[in-house]
Protein backbone atom coordinates (compact mmCIF):
# COMPACT_ATOMS: atom_id res chain seq x y z
CA UNK A 1 0.00 0.00 0.00
CA UNK A 2 1.37 3.36 -0.93
CA UNK A 3 1.65 6.53 1.80
CA UNK A 4 4.08 9.62 2.53
CA UNK A 5 4.37 11.75 4.99
CA UNK A 6 6.12 14.70 6.30
CA UNK A 7 7.39 15.80 9.81
CA UNK A 8 9.38 18.50 11.12
CA UNK A 9 10.57 19.00 14.59
CA UNK A 10 12.10 22.14 15.87
CA UNK A 11 14.82 22.51 18.73
CA UNK A 12 16.78 24.65 20.42
CA UNK A 13 20.11 23.46 18.16
CA UNK A 14 18.32 22.80 14.95
CA UNK A 15 15.64 21.69 12.82
CA UNK A 16 14.54 17.67 12.34
CA UNK A 17 13.14 16.93 8.74
CA UNK A 18 12.30 13.32 8.46
CA UNK A 19 10.11 12.27 5.71
CA UNK A 20 8.98 8.74 4.83
CA UNK A 21 7.39 6.91 1.74
CA UNK A 22 5.43 3.67 1.15
CA UNK A 23 5.04 1.72 -1.77
CA UNK A 24 3.82 -1.71 -2.19
CA UNK A 25 5.74 -5.21 -1.02
CA UNK A 26 5.25 -8.76 -0.03
CA UNK A 27 7.00 -8.36 3.53
CA UNK A 28 8.21 -5.42 5.41
CA UNK A 29 11.54 -3.73 4.12
CA UNK A 30 12.72 -0.76 5.33
CA UNK A 31 15.41 1.79 4.13
CA UNK A 32 17.34 4.16 6.08
CA UNK A 33 18.79 7.58 5.16
CA UNK A 34 20.27 9.25 7.90
CA UNK A 35 23.18 11.69 8.88
CA UNK A 36 26.36 9.98 10.26
CA UNK A 37 25.93 11.03 13.79
CA UNK A 38 22.35 9.08 14.12
CA UNK A 39 23.47 5.82 13.22
CA UNK A 40 23.11 4.85 16.64
CA UNK A 41 19.68 5.67 16.28
CA UNK A 42 18.39 3.54 13.65
CA UNK A 43 17.16 0.50 15.92
CA UNK A 44 14.99 2.21 17.87
CA UNK A 45 13.45 3.73 14.89
CA UNK A 46 13.36 0.06 13.07
CA UNK A 47 11.71 -0.87 16.83
CA UNK A 48 9.13 2.26 16.18
CA UNK A 49 8.07 1.14 12.51
CA UNK A 50 7.78 -2.76 13.52
CA UNK A 51 5.01 -1.32 16.02
CA UNK A 52 2.90 0.06 13.70
CA UNK A 53 3.78 -1.20 9.93
CA UNK A 54 3.46 -5.06 9.04
CA UNK A 55 4.28 -5.09 4.98
CA UNK A 56 5.47 -2.35 2.52
CA UNK A 57 8.77 -1.01 0.85
CA UNK A 58 9.75 1.76 3.51
CA UNK A 59 12.28 4.72 2.09
CA UNK A 60 12.98 7.08 5.10
CA UNK A 61 14.82 10.14 5.46
CA UNK A 62 16.03 12.23 7.78
CA UNK A 63 17.96 15.66 7.67
CA UNK A 64 19.48 17.67 10.34
CA UNK A 65 19.48 21.79 10.17
CA UNK A 66 21.42 23.40 12.47
CA UNK A 67 20.43 26.54 13.46
CA UNK A 68 24.11 28.08 13.93
CA UNK A 69 25.14 26.76 10.54
CA UNK A 70 28.97 27.56 9.87
CA UNK A 71 29.05 30.51 12.11
CA UNK A 72 32.23 31.84 14.50
CA UNK A 73 32.47 28.55 16.18
CA UNK A 74 33.32 26.76 12.85
CA UNK A 75 36.55 25.42 12.13
CA UNK A 76 38.18 23.93 9.23
CA UNK A 77 39.67 20.73 9.65
CA UNK A 78 42.63 21.08 7.77
CA UNK A 79 43.73 17.03 8.03
CA UNK A 80 40.88 16.25 6.38
CA UNK A 81 41.18 19.06 3.52
CA UNK A 82 44.69 17.84 3.00
CA UNK A 83 44.45 14.25 2.71
CA UNK A 84 41.48 15.26 0.29
CA UNK A 85 43.90 17.33 -1.74
CA UNK A 86 46.75 14.87 -1.57
CA UNK A 87 44.32 12.04 -3.22
CA UNK A 88 43.66 14.43 -5.92
CA UNK A 89 47.04 15.15 -7.21
CA UNK A 90 47.64 11.18 -6.53
CA UNK A 91 45.41 10.39 -9.29
CA UNK A 92 46.29 12.74 -11.51
CA UNK A 93 49.68 11.59 -11.53
CA UNK A 94 48.82 8.11 -11.61
CA UNK A 95 46.17 8.58 -14.38
CA UNK A 96 47.39 11.51 -16.05
CA UNK A 97 44.69 13.52 -15.22
CA UNK A 98 43.95 17.18 -15.86
CA UNK A 99 42.42 19.91 -13.82
CA UNK A 100 42.44 21.67 -10.34
CA UNK A 101 40.28 20.92 -7.57
CA UNK A 102 37.00 21.88 -6.51
CA UNK A 103 36.89 23.85 -2.92
CA UNK A 104 32.80 23.78 -3.58
CA UNK A 105 32.82 19.80 -3.63
CA UNK A 106 35.57 19.65 -0.59
CA UNK A 107 33.84 21.65 1.98
CA UNK A 108 30.76 19.63 1.21
CA UNK A 109 33.03 16.12 2.60
CA UNK A 110 31.08 15.36 6.10
CA UNK A 111 33.24 16.51 8.42
CA UNK A 112 35.01 19.11 6.39
CA UNK A 113 34.22 21.88 9.16
CA UNK A 114 34.11 21.02 12.70
CA UNK A 115 31.81 23.20 14.77
CA UNK A 116 32.11 23.43 18.34
CA UNK A 117 28.71 24.60 18.91
CA UNK A 118 27.40 21.21 17.37
CA UNK A 119 25.34 19.62 20.31
CA UNK A 120 25.66 16.30 21.59
CA UNK A 121 22.82 13.71 19.83
CA UNK A 122 21.57 12.69 23.04
CA UNK A 123 18.67 10.17 24.61
CA UNK A 124 16.69 13.10 24.32
CA UNK A 125 17.49 14.12 20.89
CA UNK A 126 16.61 10.63 20.37
CA UNK A 127 13.54 10.19 21.73
CA UNK A 128 12.48 13.59 20.05
CA UNK A 129 13.59 11.93 16.85
CA UNK A 130 11.30 8.55 17.08
CA UNK A 131 8.71 10.92 18.13
CA UNK A 132 8.71 12.54 15.06
CA UNK A 133 9.10 8.96 13.26
CA UNK A 134 5.92 7.91 15.06
CA UNK A 135 4.16 10.70 14.01
CA UNK A 136 4.70 10.24 10.53
CA UNK A 137 4.25 6.52 10.45
CA UNK A 138 0.52 7.57 11.90
CA UNK A 139 0.23 10.38 9.49
CA UNK A 140 1.14 7.73 6.54
CA UNK A 141 -1.10 4.96 8.15
CA UNK A 142 -4.27 7.46 8.03
CA UNK A 143 -3.94 7.88 4.01
CA UNK A 144 -3.03 3.98 3.57
CA UNK A 145 -5.92 3.39 5.59
CA UNK A 146 -8.04 5.24 2.87
CA UNK A 147 -6.74 3.68 0.51
CA UNK A 148 -7.44 0.44 2.16
CA UNK A 149 -11.05 0.93 2.26
CA UNK A 150 -11.66 1.79 -1.22
CA UNK A 151 -9.51 -1.43 -2.36
CA UNK A 152 -11.83 -3.64 0.25
CA UNK A 153 -14.78 -2.07 -1.49
CA UNK A 154 -13.35 -3.32 -4.97
CA UNK A 155 -12.54 -6.63 -3.89
CA UNK A 156 -15.92 -6.90 -1.88
CA UNK A 157 -17.43 -6.04 -5.59
CA UNK A 158 -15.61 -8.80 -6.97
CA UNK A 159 -16.93 -11.36 -4.83
CA UNK A 160 -20.62 -10.17 -5.43
CA UNK A 161 -19.75 -11.09 -9.34
CA UNK A 162 -17.72 -14.52 -8.55
CA UNK A 163 -21.06 -14.90 -6.26
CA UNK A 164 -23.90 -14.45 -8.45
CA UNK A 165 -21.73 -16.68 -11.20
CA UNK A 166 -21.62 -19.50 -8.53
CA UNK A 167 -25.36 -19.38 -8.26
CA UNK A 168 -25.41 -19.29 -11.78
CA UNK A 169 -23.70 -22.05 -12.57
CA UNK A 170 -25.38 -23.80 -9.84
CA UNK A 171 -28.43 -23.62 -11.75
CA UNK A 172 -27.09 -24.86 -15.11
CA UNK A 173 -25.60 -27.61 -13.54
CA UNK A 174 -29.06 -28.93 -11.80
CA UNK A 175 -30.59 -28.24 -15.64
CA UNK A 176 -27.73 -30.39 -17.08
CA UNK A 177 -28.37 -33.56 -15.01
CA UNK A 178 -30.49 -35.21 -17.55
CA UNK A 179 -26.86 -34.44 -19.79
CA UNK A 180 -24.46 -36.14 -17.49
CA UNK A 181 -26.93 -39.54 -17.47
CA UNK A 182 -27.24 -39.61 -20.86
CA UNK A 183 -22.90 -39.58 -21.29
CA UNK A 184 -23.02 -41.98 -18.17
CA UNK A 185 -25.49 -44.37 -20.42
CA UNK A 186 -23.63 -44.06 -23.56
CA UNK A 187 -20.20 -44.78 -22.13
CA UNK A 188 -22.00 -47.86 -20.05
CA UNK A 189 -23.43 -49.08 -23.46
CA UNK A 190 -19.94 -48.59 -25.38
CA UNK A 191 -18.84 -50.95 -22.54
CA UNK A 192 -21.30 -53.94 -22.25
CA UNK A 193 -20.28 -54.18 -26.13
CA UNK A 194 -17.50 -56.00 -25.21
CA UNK A 195 -18.15 -59.38 -23.70
CA UNK A 196 -15.23 -59.63 -21.52
CA UNK A 197 -16.04 -56.77 -19.61
CA UNK A 198 -16.00 -57.57 -15.77
CA UNK A 199 -18.78 -56.16 -13.37
CA UNK A 200 -16.24 -54.04 -10.99
CA UNK A 201 -14.38 -52.73 -14.25
CA UNK A 202 -18.52 -51.30 -15.27
CA UNK A 203 -18.73 -49.75 -12.01
CA UNK A 204 -15.25 -47.88 -11.90
CA UNK A 205 -15.90 -46.67 -15.44
CA UNK A 206 -19.25 -45.51 -14.12
CA UNK A 207 -17.80 -44.01 -10.97
CA UNK A 208 -15.39 -42.11 -13.07
CA UNK A 209 -17.38 -40.73 -15.31
CA UNK A 210 -20.04 -39.34 -12.54
CA UNK A 211 -17.70 -37.38 -10.91
CA UNK A 212 -15.35 -36.14 -13.79
CA UNK A 213 -18.89 -34.36 -15.16
CA UNK A 214 -20.24 -33.37 -11.62
CA UNK A 215 -18.79 -29.87 -10.64
CA UNK A 216 -21.18 -29.35 -7.71
CA UNK A 217 -18.34 -29.96 -5.04
CA UNK A 218 -16.28 -27.42 -6.97
CA UNK A 219 -19.38 -24.52 -6.49
CA UNK A 220 -19.99 -25.42 -2.73
CA UNK A 221 -16.18 -24.88 -1.84
CA UNK A 222 -15.76 -22.12 -4.14
CA UNK A 223 -18.94 -20.03 -2.72
CA UNK A 224 -17.37 -20.96 0.84
CA UNK A 225 -14.43 -19.37 0.10
CA UNK A 226 -15.82 -16.36 -1.52
CA UNK A 227 -17.88 -16.64 1.60
CA UNK A 228 -14.89 -16.39 4.00
CA UNK A 229 -13.10 -13.62 1.57
CA UNK A 230 -15.84 -11.30 2.52
CA UNK A 231 -15.90 -12.07 5.53
CA UNK A 232 -12.27 -11.38 6.24
CA UNK A 233 -12.31 -8.52 4.28
CA UNK A 234 -15.38 -6.79 6.32
CA UNK A 235 -13.46 -7.65 9.42
CA UNK A 236 -10.29 -5.85 8.90
CA UNK A 237 -6.94 -6.11 10.50
CA UNK A 238 -3.95 -8.15 9.23
CA UNK A 239 -5.30 -9.50 5.94
CA UNK A 240 -2.02 -10.12 3.23
CA UNK A 241 -1.53 -14.20 3.84
CA UNK A 242 -4.79 -14.84 4.57
CA UNK A 243 -5.63 -13.62 1.62
CA UNK A 244 -3.16 -15.22 -0.44
CA UNK A 245 -4.15 -18.94 0.94
CA UNK A 246 -8.10 -18.48 -0.01
CA UNK A 247 -7.51 -16.77 -3.27
CA UNK A 248 -5.39 -20.28 -3.84
CA UNK A 249 -7.70 -22.43 -2.82
CA UNK A 250 -10.47 -20.42 -5.18
CA UNK A 251 -8.29 -20.66 -8.47
CA UNK A 252 -8.37 -24.26 -7.97
CA UNK A 253 -11.71 -24.68 -7.26
CA UNK A 254 -11.91 -22.69 -10.77
CA UNK A 255 -9.70 -24.96 -12.61
CA UNK A 256 -11.26 -27.91 -11.66
CA UNK A 257 -14.39 -26.62 -12.73
CA UNK A 258 -12.77 -25.47 -16.17
CA UNK A 259 -11.71 -29.05 -16.56
CA UNK A 260 -15.15 -30.87 -16.03
CA UNK A 261 -17.42 -28.94 -18.68
CA UNK A 262 -16.18 -30.73 -21.68
CA UNK A 263 -18.73 -32.65 -24.08
CA UNK A 264 -21.51 -31.67 -22.20
CA UNK A 265 -22.67 -28.97 -25.62
CA UNK A 266 -23.76 -25.66 -24.56
CA UNK A 267 -24.61 -26.15 -21.09
CA UNK A 268 -20.89 -26.61 -20.97
CA UNK A 269 -19.80 -23.67 -22.73
CA UNK A 270 -21.82 -21.86 -20.89
CA UNK A 271 -20.41 -23.17 -17.31
CA UNK A 272 -17.08 -22.38 -19.02
CA UNK A 273 -17.56 -18.75 -19.73
CA UNK A 274 -18.75 -18.55 -15.84
CA UNK A 275 -15.47 -19.96 -14.44
CA UNK A 276 -13.64 -17.82 -16.78
CA UNK A 277 -15.35 -14.79 -15.56
CA UNK A 278 -14.48 -15.83 -12.11
CA UNK A 279 -11.09 -16.74 -12.65
CA UNK A 280 -10.67 -12.98 -14.00
CA UNK A 281 -11.80 -12.02 -11.11
CA UNK A 282 -9.96 -13.87 -8.31
CA UNK A 283 -6.81 -13.03 -10.78
CA UNK A 284 -7.98 -9.12 -10.50
CA UNK A 285 -8.86 -9.50 -6.50
CA UNK A 286 -5.01 -11.32 -6.25
CA UNK A 287 -3.72 -8.09 -7.82
CA UNK A 288 -5.24 -5.50 -5.32
CA UNK A 289 -4.59 -8.11 -2.43
CA UNK A 290 -0.49 -6.82 -2.62
CA UNK A 291 -1.81 -3.54 -1.76
CA UNK A 292 -3.14 -4.30 1.59
CA UNK A 293 -1.69 -5.09 4.43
Amino acid sequence: MTGFAQVRKSLREGEIVLSIKAVNHRGLDMHFHLPAEMDAFESAMRKAVKDRVARGHLQLNVTWNRTNGLGADSSLNRPLLEAYLAAFQRAQREFSLTGTPDLNVAFRIPGMFRTESTPDLTEEFESTLVGALQEALDSMNQFREREGREIATEILERCGKIRQGVGRMEEIRSGAVQTFQKRLQERLAELLRSSSIEPHRLAQEAAVIADRSDVSEELIRLKTHTAELEQLIRKGGELGKKLDFLLQEMNRETNTILSKTGGLGDLGLTITELALAAKSEIDKIREQSLNLE
